[in-house]
């Protein structure tokens, strides 16, 4: 039988390490945010220092992770998809059993120092893994091979939320168990091939591989990388303004009793697990990638309305608007697939290892525009929702002139 028909398995091991490894990069990503209290408390910090401390601890991960970004991404295509899979799964790892560790005099700057680290590591797993799938399955499949990658990998939030409330106060037994899952992910290692697409050009002394600054030296190739980050800007505008402050919302709208927003925020990503396999799957059956994300940009826009018309619900009512609005941004899998399938083989995981972190760095813009809007004198509910619209249709218009990529041939390179 020629290799080309030979049947490929969709459950392969880069399919299930990329899996269980953005599922341990979900799990660090969002466990800072559910233990940040325990955690400052116990290092003697207090008031208002929790919320100052807090935000700088997050701000530096998300520097780590947008520096991280392009690093990874530009060592994804010139040293191979395989060395930044484990390398960055490596570095959280460690990073996740430090921040467990951390303590005495100096214990914040510490914590600081691997917060940067753990984000710089968070950085590169899901573009590598997403690359890496994307090239060695079939056309026909890669589709459902990030489906499973991106609906095994959000499902780490909802377990970084059940284990620390199973742990309560013993917040650094949560990071020993990140750190741990991610360490063990590395005895797969020897069951994982090299991109057979990347292999065939790493020798090639004609093909520039990872240059970065080619995604900004040609207008055409600019706009297709621009678009890849813009479509993802529902996902965050939902999880880091709604779900975030969903118990300042719902105190607005009279919802009768408190919102957690760490509950908030583990159903909507439930929910989004659904919506990522939801999304993939669709995707096959309708072949189109752009025909989904349209499905779910107005499935978004629907929750967004009745969230912002939940007055007076109860917090069971409202807890299952949350829902709901997780399964619509549940187009994560199809975000980011269409950014390994919009470039050749030589920038692929740049562009696949950026783009995610990029749209994750929007939130503090979103944030902004939401602050923004109260400055001019609209009520907190009047700014939310209109943050909301704004990110919505931006999200549209980006998608509705990007080019289809259901079924194309990933086995070409750039001309930089």
């Amino acid at each position: 039988m020629n290799s080309a028909n030979k049947p490929v398995r969709l459950l392969n091991a880069a399919v299930i390490v990329a899996s269980l490894g953005y599922f341990v990069d979900i799990y660090d990503l969002l466990l800072f945010g559910i233990i940040r209290i325990k955690s400052l408390q116990s290092l003697n910090v207090s008031g208002e220092d929790i919320d100052r401390v807090g935000m700088w601890l997050i701000n530096i991960q998300m520097v780590g992770m947008l520096i991280g970004g392009i690093i990874w991404g530009v060592l994804g295509d010139k040293k191979g998809r395989l060395s930044v899979l484990f390398g960055s799964i490596l570095l959280y790892s460690v990073a996740n059993v430090a921040n467990g560790m951390v303590g005495g005099e100096h214990a914040i700057a510490w914590y600081m120092v691997w917060r940067f680290l753990a984000g710089l590591g968070l950085a590169g797993e899901l573009g590598a893994g997403i690359t890496l799938v994307s090239e060695v399955l079939p056309k026909e499949k890669r589709g459902l091979g990030t489906m499973i990658v991106a609906s095994v990998g959000i499902s780490g939030a909802v377990v970084a939320y059940f284990v620390s409330e199973y742990f309560g106060d013993n917040w650094r037994v949560c990071y020993y168990i990140g750190g741990g899952l991610g360490l063990a992910l590395l005895i797969l290692r020897i069951s994982v091939v090299e991109s057979g697409m990347f292999n065939n050009i790493k020798d090639a002394s004609n093909v520039s591989r990872g240059n970065y600054l080619s995604f900004f030296t040609n207008k055409e190739r600019f706009f297709r990388y621009l678009k890849c980050i813009m479509i993802g800007l529902p996902t965050w505008y939902v999880v880091g303004i709604l779900m975030t402050f969903s118990n300042a919302f719902a105190k607005e709208m009279g919802v009768q009793g408190p919102i957690d927003p760490g509950k908030a925020i583990m159903i909507c990503y439930a929910a989004l697990t659904f919506g990522d396999f939801a999304s993939g799957y669709l995707s096959q059956l309708m072949r189109s990638r752009k025909k989904v994300l349209y499905i779910f940009y107005a499935l978004v826009l629907a929750s967004v309305v009745w969230y912002f018309n939940a007055y007076g619900y109860t917090v069971t009512g409202f807890y299952t608007i949350c829902g709901v609005m997780g399964f619509s941004v549940g187009f994560w899998a199809i975000f980011v697939t269409v950014a390994a399938e919009q470039f050749g083989t030589n920038l692929r995981a740049t562009a696949a290892t950026t783009a995610p972190n990029y749209a994750r760095g929007l939130l503090p813009v979103i944030s902004i525009l939401f602050g923004g809007l109260q400055s001019a004198g609209l009520s907190y509910l009047q700014s939310g929702l209109i943050t909301g619209l704004l990110c919505i249709l931006l999200a549209f218009v980006f998608a509705f002139t990007m080019e289809e990529t259901f079924g194309k041939d990933l086995d070409y390179v750039e001309e930089v």
